[in-house]
């Protein structure tokens, strides 16, 4: 269990990278958008449900694998986030890129209410949530700047 919780939380090796884990966790994200891109809207609504639900649960128990509130290394977080970012949204290339760059930007500045659940929630569910917040402000962004270029 140990060892599937690591690769989870770590989203297969991405967040052991030596430099910007966070980063190399969004780009692991990609494959698993692109597989799920193509459900149905509600399908993919639920499937972002559970796997958020998944996320704190694996965030929370490698935690203390970890022994540090919200390891760098947790990435599954990022996932989740980047899944929310791109609700919703066609999978072109173009909108793959923006919902990257827009996520990261969200989520290393941590807008309102982000940067608070960030400080005050201490588990799982406080990892996973501050980057859904991000994802949430890249969605609106993403969806804005689709309809508007």
């Amino acid at each position: 269990m140990k060892s599937l919780i690591l690769i989870l939380a770590t989203w297969c090796g991405s967040g052991l990278a030596p430099v910007a884990p966070g980063t190399f966790g969004t780009l692991a994200a990609i494959p698993l958008y692109l597989l799920v891109a193509r459900l149905d809207l509600p399908l993919y609504c639920a499937f972002l449900v559970v796997f958020s639900i998944l996320a704190c649960w694996v965030a929370g128990r490698a935690e203390a694998l970890f022994g540090k509130h919200d390891a760098g290394q947790i990435v599954i977080d990022e996932v989740a986030g980047y899944l929310l970012t791109m609700l919703a949204v066609t999978p072109t290339v173009p909108h793959v890129i923006a919902g990257f760059f827009l996520f990261r930007l969200f989520d290393i500045v941590k807008p309102p209410p982000a940067r608070q659940i960030d400080r005050q929630m201490k588990s799982g569910i406080g990892v996973v949530l501050d980057d859904l917040a991000a994802g949430a402000y890249a969605c609106l962004s993403l969806h804005l700047l689709s309809r508007w270029l």
